[in-house]
């Protein structure tokens, strides 16, 4: 199957997209070996350089497996980036919604498993945070993006302090697109203000050990902006 021209997307890039199409649609089962260069080079009527390349791309990013002297191995039909990139994508709502999902848990095991040092960068966090707010304790509206920096350092250690090193990978992958739908919430004034009381209140609870306590403080923190955007999305 040739490839349509390229227009202005790289020969390389179109390339990828078809192999990762093809990936995707189970041309090829995990673990199975995918055709040689020389194969795809003649049915994509590319050169050899240029599928290289390409399967490259594909490696580095997690969908293909190369082992020396056995050829190219699909390991996952899904690519993390395209993941990625829709989540990106999703809005406010979306975010808040799978925040609470990996959070509350987070928050569950950190009362569980914290170290003093998790701890002690979470009131590190929430005390920077204050030097980027107005005289009245609301976010300096020419700080906005300092000011969430250190609301996003915060959450992450939060998660951190569950010590599960899937969960903070998770999150870290995750933690761009909180911080984009945390600076949309910030710039809308119909959203409520970050609650400093809120996060004091997951702290203590976190540092209590009670992972009941810890859950609970870690949902209500999230539900309320939540319940916010709900309140502003149109009617279904």
């Amino acid at each position: 199957m040739a490839l349509r021209a390229a227009g202005r997307q790289s020969l390389v890039d179109t390339v990828v997209d078809q192999l990762r199409a093809q990936v995707a649609a189970g041309e090829w089962r995990v673990g199975e070996r995918i055709p040689t260069e020389h194969a795809l080079a003649e049915q994509l009527q590319v050169g050899r350089n240029t599928v290289r390349e390409a399967v490259r791309v594909l490696v580095h990013a997690g969908m293909l497996r190369s082992r020396q002297g056995e050829g190219t191995f699909v390991l996952s039909m899904s690519d993390p980036a395209e993941i990625m990139r829709g989540v990106q994508r999703a809005g406010v709502r979306d975010v808040l919604e799978l925040r609470i999902a990996l959070e509350v848990e987070a928050a569950r095991l950190a009362a569980l498993r914290h170290e003093p040092g998790d701890l002690d960068r979470m009131r590190a966090a929430l005390k920077a945070q204050t030097a980027f707010e107005d005289s009245e304790g609301q976010p300096d509206s020419g700080n906005l993006e300092l000011y969430a920096d250190h609301d996003v350092e915060f959450h992450k250690a939060v998660v951190e302090a569950a010590h599960n090193s899937a969960l903070t990978a998770t999150y870290g992958w995750f933690s761009s697109s909180v911080r984009e739908a945390l600076l949309t919430a910030l710039g809308d004034r119909e959203m409520p203000r970050i609650d400093h009381g809120d996060h004091d209140d997951l702290l203590n609870a976190i540092a209590s050990g009670d992972p009941d306590e810890a859950a609970h403080a870690c949902r209500l923190l999230l539900e309320r902006p939540k319940q916010a955007v709900e309140s502003l999305l149109p009617e279904s």
